[in-house]
């Protein structure tokens, strides 16, 4: 079995693989406090109660944006699974072809996206990753990745309204029938929620219009992270949403390098 890790500044994002077929995942909250044996209690306790034995795991990937928290991670698999973790950075294999003008500056969890997608699609790609801040990647048919750009994620659009405005609330991120609200909250809803799909489009369909400049027409776009399909179910430029692409390009870099 192949334990995957894809650590975020705000989830830790697990999955165990047996062979190609992903048997489970979990979220974790991001914790900078947490010791190595609490790493390696944390997940133990995760396989016991999904009845998956944790001895059977014969390899470990981590793709990081988090540098703080990689010392103690990386000694709570070397200590509880008896393993050296493939930590995704300089030096491991992806595939993948950084065209711009520092690789070094590309994040880990946008390489190993472009990995899955190019895997999955072999097209050309526009990637958006919904996390705490959201992503967008281009990707060639012939697995260049041009670059792309970033925004703030939608949580931190929604917590700036409440802190930096006395009299707004904190929200739940559900989508309101209305643009035409009738109360605060629905105003504060349909703002950022519609006001964010209209920011995707717009930015994707910029995208789509440079991308013919590397002689990459039509591209796929594809959504991941734990609000895409709260846009994609209003966003015209989005064709499909897959959830678990980052934990798919971490199984397929560990192919590439075992």
């Amino acid at each position: 079995m192949l334990l995957v890790f894809d650590v975020g500044n705000t989830n830790i994002v697990l999955g165990v693989y047996q062979g190609k077929k992903l048997l489970i995942d979990w979220r974790l909250t991001t914790n900078f406090q947490r010791s190595a044996d609490e790493f390696g209690i944390i997940v133990i306790e995760l396989f016991e109660k999904a009845n998956i034995n944790y001895h059977e795991v014969e390899a470990v990937i981590v793709s990081s944006v988090v540098p703080n928290i990689m010392y103690s991670l990386e000694h709570s698999i070397r200590k509880y699974f008896k393993l050296e973790p493939i930590v995704v950075g300089p030096g491991v294999k992806t595939g993948i072809n950084i065209k711009t003008d520092n690789p070094k500056e590309v994040g880990a969890d946008r390489i190993v996206n472009a990995v899955a997608a190019h895997e999955l699609y072999r097209k050309p790609l526009i990637i958006i990753d919904f996390g705490t801040a959201t992503t967008f990647c281009a990707v060639g048919e012939n697995s260049d990745y041009y670059g792309g750009a970033i925004v703030p994620g939608i949580r931190i659009a929604a917590e700036a309204l409440f802190e930096r405005a006395a009299k707004l609330p904190r929200i739940e991120l559900v989508k309101p029938h209305n643009m035409i609200c009738k109360n605060t909250v629905q105003s504060m809803q349909a703002g950022i929620i519609y006001g964010y799909v209209g920011q995707v489009d717009y930015i994707v369909n910029k995208m789509k219009a440079e991308m013919k400049k590397y002689d990459e027409s039509k591209p796929f776009v594809v959504a991941t992270g734990g609000l895409a399909n709260l846009i994609a179910t209003e966003s015209v430029m989005i064709d499909e949403v897959n959830s678990f692409l980052t934990l798919e390009g971490l199984r397929v870099i560990y192919e590439k390098n075992k």
